[in-house]
């Protein structure tokens, strides 16, 4: 490990860390304002889990540990993930030691542990929720996974940081491949973080919250570390989608650290265009029933097999 690696991998922490909750808070100040409505800070969701850490934990009787343990693993794996995204720089430690598959099961991993706590208390909305998180996840993993296939037969690797390095290093080129699957890993992404149309963030009806079902039982710090984590998972795929489509911007191969610094605020910068643009894309569509979610994935699993398609036959 080179002192420049090192030093890209804890600024990446760093930035996943402090600008995810930042980056929900943009995409909600922005939802507001599109749909005419007074914004709250950028910063409130920090305020909200500062109050939840301030606050005592209420556990339910019938509580497990694996109930209480999930909150920490949840978080855990999303930082591990952080470490795996190259948001900032390619010359990452672990680049060696996984790839995007493996940081697919990853996050699925979140997803498990997430259900069978939601199940564990016994509650009918932890059990609806888990299951409608598991249908969501079946259907959205073979779209991601054929994304990555689709960028990982253009760069020939499956290791994420060489990907965004590759693609961002040779000649710029037009792929229909890739603004294909880029319309499927858009609708994967806002699938995958329980957002509209698939599920709505903002509201606890319980006969269609999907992700706020299985937090209800859930309060102070380990609510707080399951909060942090769904800002985190937002901000690790929209920084998979950076690496995947627009690359450009971060340090690779052997750069100076002045390189790596000036990727701070190219960083800033596509958050700060992505979240309005997921903010847009909420405003102008309304969610669909539970029942009509397979469809909405079946879409995007059809436009990465469509890319994936597009690439084999034309090469490009």
């Amino acid at each position: 490990m080179t002192p420049i690696e090192l030093v890209t991998q804890v600024l990446e922490l760093i930035a996943a860390l402090a600008a995810a909750p930042a980056f929900l808070g943009w995409i909600n100040q922005c939802r507001a304002w599109l749909q005419n409505r007074r914004a709250p800070s950028v910063f409130q969701p920090y305020r909200n889990i500062r109050k939840l850490f301030n606050k005592d934990a209420v556990i339910a009787t019938d509580a497990s540990p694996l109930f209480r343990v999930t909150p920490y693993i949840v978080f855990g794996t999303m930082v591990v993930a952080a470490a795996i995204i190259p948001s900032m720089g390619t010359r990452l430690p672990l680049t060696s030691a996984t790839d995007a598959i493996a940081l697919v099961g990853l996050l699925a991993t979140a997803r498990v542990f997430m259900s069978l706590a939601a199940m564990d208390i016994g509650t009918a909305f932890g059990t609806l929720g888990a299951r409608r998180e598991m249908m969501v996840g079946f259907l959205a993993e073979p779209a991601l996974l054929m994304v990555i296939f689709v960028a990982s037969m253009i760069s020939v690797t499956t290791a994420l940081p060489e990907i965004a390095e590759r693609l961002a290093t040779q000649s710029l080129g037009l792929y229909p491949s890739l603004a294909f699957t880029a319309v499927a890993f858009t609708m994967v992404l806002l699938a995958e973080n329980a957002r509209i149309p698939i599920d709505n963030p903002a509201t606890h009806l319980e006969l269609t919250m999907i992700h706020e079902a299985m937090l209800l039982e859930y309060s102070a710090r380990h609510l707080a570390l399951m909060e942090w984590a769904a800002a985190l998972k937002l901000f690790n795929y929209a920084c998979i989608g950076f690496a995947l489509f627009i690359p450009w911007g971060v340090a690779t191969g052997h750069s100076e650290p002045v390189v790596l610094l000036a990727s701070i605020p190219v960083l800033a910068v596509k958050l700060a265009v992505a979240g309005a643009g997921l903010a847009l894309i909420e405003t102008l569509s309304a969610k669909v029933r539970v029942f009509r979610a397979p469809e909405f994935l079946a879409v995007a699993f059809l436009f990465a097999v469509l890319g994936l398609l597009v690439h084999l036959l034309l090469g490009a």
